[in-house]
């Protein structure tokens, strides 16, 4: 069984008792931490001991996506028994800013960096980890991870692109970003989604299931479900916190 649960789903910021883009997928007793976004480490504590994330995915360096990388890094590293050496997976230079908060020394031995390379299969415990060159304002790896015969696909931010079908296709679980409903503002209409274009990718990879994500903080999710639902018509939902996905 594949365990994909929500740590936080919140674009940009995060409002008020939630938490930004954080996500868990476990298989085989092996935990993949996925993009850890503002406040998503006390919501990974009420689940788990630090020590107990086996692996660390980024999907780019804006810090709603891996800020909480460094608090991860100081509970394992500063632990009276520190942790083992934690792997982390990233785009070339993502992790650049967020590993620039504390002196190398402190941090030393507690990870191991490793760069994403589109095109380039990963083993990571029981998954195999295919990253997909996605458009943003930085680089961007859409992640494919797949474990006893059932597939997640997450996009991280990404606007148009024709890899995104490959990245979902026949997916179990398509983790989709979702900032507006409809329509993203011409000024950034190249480095981000709707959920109108979310639905469309899932309907066109022939997913299982729709999860959207990224929503702009404070916005109700009605409107972002009512627009996928016009394209897609599988089952649908809004990445909440403590949402969890069982793929058996």
């Amino acid at each position: 069984m594949v365990i994909f649960t929500v740590l936080g789903g919140c674009g940009a910021w995060p409002a008020a008792g939630q938490a930004c883009s954080g996500y868990v997928v476990e298989a085989e007793g092996f935990r993949v931490f996925i993009d850890p976004g503002y406040a998503t480490l006390p919501r990974l504590l009420e689940r788990m001991r630090a020590d107990e994330v086996d692996a660390v995915l980024v999907t780019h360096g804006h810090p709603d996506h891996c800020a909480d990388l460094n608090p991860l890094l100081r509970a394992r590293a500063l632990a009276d028994v520190p942790a083992p050496v934690l792997p982390v997976y990233a785009p070339p230079g993502a992790l650049d800013a967020v590993l620039a908060l504390d002196n190398r020394r402190m941090l030393a031995g507690s990870f191991v960096a490793h760069d994403l390379t589109p095109g380039v299969p990963y083993g990571i415990g029981p998954f195999r980890l295919d990253a997909f060159d996605l458009p943003h304002h930085v680089p961007n790896a859409g992640l494919r991870l797949s474990a006893g015969g059932r597939v997640i696909a997450y996009t991280g931010d990404t606007g148009p692109s024709a890899e995104l079908v490959a990245l979902a296709a026949g997916a179990d679980l398509l983790v989709a970003e979702a900032t507006y409903p409809e329509r993203v503002p011409e000024e950034d209409a190249r480095y981000l989604s709707s959920a109108l274009d979310a639905g469309r990718t899932a309907s066109s990879a022939g997913v299982a299931r729709l999860l959207l994500t990224h929503l702009w903080p404070d916005t109700p999710s009605e409107p972002a479900l009512a627009a996928a639902a016009k394209s897609y018509g599988g089952d649908l939902s809004v990445a909440s916190a403590g949402t969890t996905v069982r793929l058996a």
